[in-house]
């Protein structure tokens, strides 16, 4: 599906409702739905990313809420499963491939040597400091 970056082009994309485990599937249900809100529209701002932010600081703010108060893990998978599609709609708001841009992205961090640090592991680009 390399190539395709905007709602128009996804909701070409045959897909069914129900999961099926590929990442065009995922693209043309989130394309769908910004396609039946009108997301693109100027006076909707649906694809203006300082509105997409902010909500998906909302969701994230939801999801740590869900797993440090202890909600039932299905409250903190809905969080996360929202976060989800605001990132796939992000890439639609952006014309992004965002399906190139994770592989890259994993090829790039795949050549990382991880850090152990004083709250766990990270691996990142790291400069020494001074």
């Amino acid at each position: 599906m390399a190539g395709m970056l905007s709602v128009d082009d996804w909701l070409q994309v045959e897909h069914g409702e129900e999961p099926d485990g590929a990442w065009s599937t995922m693209m043309a249900r989130v394309a769908t739905f910004h396609h039946k809100h009108r997301f693109a529209d100027d006076e909707n701002h649906g694809h203006n990313m300082g509105f997409r932010i902010a909500l998906t600081v909302e969701e994230l703010g939801e999801l740590s809420a869900a797993i440090t108060k202890g909600k039932p893990d299905e409250e903190a998978a809905e969080e996360l499963a929202d976060l989800l599609i605001l990132i796939l709609g992000h890439s639609l708001a952006m014309n992004v491939d965002l399906e190139a841009e994770f592989h890259k992205k994993m090829d790039k961090v795949m050549t990382r040597k991880a850090r152990t640090g004083k709250l766990g592991i990270r691996v990142t680009d790291y400069t020494d400091e001074v």
